[in-house]
């Protein structure tokens, strides 16, 4: 009994070893809610770990980094080394989005919950293709109905959105430059519309 009770007490106490073991193994993004459940772990615990283990990762710029990104959580190498990985791997490298969809995805980022036609008026063109192969790519992912004629979709962006430009958080984005009649309005102080 007293072996069982040590060997449990061990398994508490290495809980970062715990967490690397889990999402070594799998390689993919793991929703923290389902981590703290398949290790049998408070959340608010394992939140504290996670961003304990993620500051020793890049406080030592180790090989290995923790991301956390909206309600995920995984283990990458560090952007840092990427040109070793490259060399050594030579991965095939992933297809990337074209203008159109980065354009339509840009959009959806810094105006959601938006809908196409909206997306449209923004952009000028039809976008049917752009946001058909981002809720393809699941980068963007139905978030409602507006509550307007046809209640039309609403569109957002998803954690794969930010685990694939490396942000923890829609704050992340740079801001959108200002306009010549928005920076004018700032220089001069005043405002309009009030």
């Amino acid at each position: 009994m007293h072996a069982q009770e040590t060997a449990s007490e061990s398994m508490e106490g290495n809980l970062k070893g715990r967490i690397e073991a889990v999402l070594f193994v799998t390689g993919e993004p793991i929703q923290v809610q389902d981590l703290a459940k398949a290790l049998d772990v408070d959340m608010k615990v394992l939140k504290k770990t996670l961003t304990e283990l993620k500051d020793e990762y890049d406080f030592g710029q180790r090989g290995l980094s923790l991301r956390l990104f909206g309600s995920h959580v995984q283990l990458t190498s560090r952007a840092l080394y990427a040109a070793d990985v490259v060399h050594l791997l030579q991965p095939v490298q992933k297809q990337s989005l074209s203008q159109a969809v980065m354009e339509t995805l840009a959009v959806v980022a810094y105006k959601q919950p938006v809908t196409k036609a909206e997306v449209e008026q923004v952009r000028g063109v039809k976008c049917d293709y752009s946001i058909q192969s981002l809720v393809n790519k699941g980068m963007i992912a139905e978030v409602g109905r507006k509550d307007a004629l046809g209640r039309p979709i609403l569109y957002g962006t998803t954690d794969i959105f930010l685990q694939h430009f490396g942000i923890s958080s829609l704050e992340d984005l740079p801001p959108l430059p200002q306009t010549e009649t928005e920076q004018t309005d700032a220089d001069t102080g005043e405002s309009f519309g009030t």
